[in-house]
């Protein structure tokens, strides 16, 4: 397919265009900012499914496609260098569909919180600079490039954490802060340290080149824990969690949704493209212990779900279980699990988001997101109920939605390599049934109080924002094979560059 267009430049232009157009809206056309936002978000996703459908070849979906190339900074070997094997594009394409549903969900509920247009112009340009920046990150072939995009997304989710979320949002915006700039100027140490082993030249830091590199094996290792911890934090896994359950209780549940939903997948997504090529030997080094906190952080985060009284906190934490199994999956070695890890980010995405924008109708309607403020709300706002039902199914993994395929795959391709940790992985798959149904029927069963009689269904805005998400959970939970057919031969390549041997799902040799 021809891909002389600049697919991926248009899709990080475009939305910046839009953020800047924001920003100096006359005061006489502000009342129209939600339009100017939306329109751009669904301009972004049109050129999404025109880069998928015009310039990219599913059929050679492991290879690198949509490549751009520039001199950016030649005299230390950074180049702007862009392009997507099938799981990148996969992460760009549930990026781009994620951001036009948060912008219908602010569309009436900042407002109903008594934001000013002037800050809801603001919140809307750093959403829309937010995604230049996750499709930027997820197209990124420079490492440097890549490590300026890795710190630069830390910029718009301060804002959108620090100016618009709840009353400790302060406290939770620096806390973010800091977990990611520490693990982020650890990686940029790496980054300049792999520099140095690498050919040099004005494309020194071009990711094809600073792969298959000879390096010694201590440094190796050395190079692969900073690159690890730095994605570790960001994506999180257990014991380097504790900032995100604070960021979801305090954003608003866009900001939450697009940081748990996107920004958490850069972290697995740097392990799968970068640590792995990058460093294979410290990879199958490190595997056995990052299999274990993998474990870990699936029944730890399942089991803090079960106890949270807050229902954004409990969202919070049922991640942190659903990126041990991302990561376990990973460091699985095998082609089964990986591509099952590769699906299971977009999947996770899908639920969880639709989960926090749920939250968020409830909690703007009840003005409380302590789980023990609802109760007997299924015979008030049906709609509503069935929404959050079907969401939360995908949670927990019910077969018929996206997320069973996914978590499947991860499990029996972990088998295969690593029998007992895939079943140890299994205890997270009931405890997320737990959390899952405890939460539903605190919300939406039981008895009805006097003073929620009166809640409002879900509207016809509100219903376009949740929809489609719930289309997509089911469409490639029967129909699964066009996105694994993206993420599938990437996860075949992976495993040739770290070296391993894949097996069978059936442990065959």
């Amino acid at each position: 397919m021809s891909s002389s267009f600049p697919w991926l430049t248009a899709l990080i232009v475009v939305p910046i265009v839009g953020a800047v157009l924001l920003w100096a809206l006359p005061a006489g056309l502000r009342k129209h900012t939600r339009s100017v936002a939306l329109v751009v978000t669904l301009l972004v996703l049109a050129l999404g499914v025109g880069a998928l459908l015009l310039g990219f070849d599913t059929g050679t979906s492991a290879t690198v496609q949509l490549y751009e190339q520039h001199a950016w900074i030649p005299a230390i070997g950074v180049s702007y260098a862009v392009g997507v094997n099938g799981v990148g594009l996969a992460l760009v394409l549930m990026s781009i569909v994620l951001v036009p549903l948060v912008v219908l969900a602010a569309w009436r509920e900042q407002g109903s919180r008594g934001v000013p247009t002037d800050r809801l112009r603001l919140y809307l340009a750093l959403v829309l600079l937010l995604e230049a920046f996750m499709v930027a990150v997820f197209a990124a072939r420079d490492v440097f490039l890549f490590y300026v995009l890795f710190e630069a997304m830390l910029i718009p989710v301060y804002f959108m954490i620090g100016m618009f979320g709840g009353a400790q949002r302060r406290y939770a915006a620096v806390k973010f802060l800091l977990y990611s700039l520490a693990g982020g100027l650890i990686m940029l140490v790496a980054v300049i340290a792999l520099y140095l082993q690498g050919p040099g030249g004005s494309d020194g830091f071009l990711t094809a080149h600073l792969t298959g590199l000879d390096i010694a094996p201590t440094t190796e290792k050395l190079l692969f824990l900073a690159f690890f911890l730095a994605f570790a934090i960001k994506a999180p896994m257990f014991p380097v969690h504790t900032w995100l359950p604070d960021a979801a209780q305090q954003a608003p549940a866009g900001t939450s949704t697009l940081l748990v939903g996107v920004l958490d997948k850069v972290g697995t997504f740097g392990m799968l493209t970068l640590c792995l090529p990058l460093f294979p030997d410290a990879s199958r080094w490190a595997a056995p212990v990052i299999i274990v906190l993998a474990l870990v952080s699936i029944l730890y985060g399942a089991a803090l779900a079960i106890g949270q009284k807050d229902i954004m906190r409990l969202i919070a934490y049922t991640s942190v279980s659903h990126f041990g199994f991302i990561v376990l999956g990973i460091f699985a070695f095998t082609s089964t699990s990986i591509a099952g890890s590769s699906f299971y980010m977009v999947n996770h995405g899908l639920s969880t988001g639709a989960m926090f924008l749920l939250a968020g109708f409830l909690v703007a309607r009840r003005g409380s997101q302590e789980i023990s403020a609802f109760g007997g709300l299924q015979k008030i706002v049906p709609v509503l109920a069935g929404f959050f039902l079907v969401a939360g199914l995908s949670v927990l993994s019910l077969p018929g939605l996206s997320t069973f395929i996914s978590e499947f795959l991860v499990i029996v391709g972990t088998f295969a390599r690593h029998p007992a940790a895939s079943i140890v992985s299994t205890v997270g798959v009931v405890l997320a049934a737990v959390y899952i149904l405890w939460l539903y029927q605190r919300v939406f069963t039981g008895p009805t109080p006097a003073d929620l009689e009166g809640t409002r269904d879900l509207s016809g805005r509100e219903r376009w924002v949740i929809a489609p998400l719930l289309a997509l959970m089911v469409v490639f939970g029967f129909v699964p094979r066009p996105a694994l057919d993206l993420v599938s031969p990437p996860a075949t390549v992976t495993l040739e560059q770290v070296g391993v041997t894949d097996l069978p799902a059936d442990g065959s040799k």
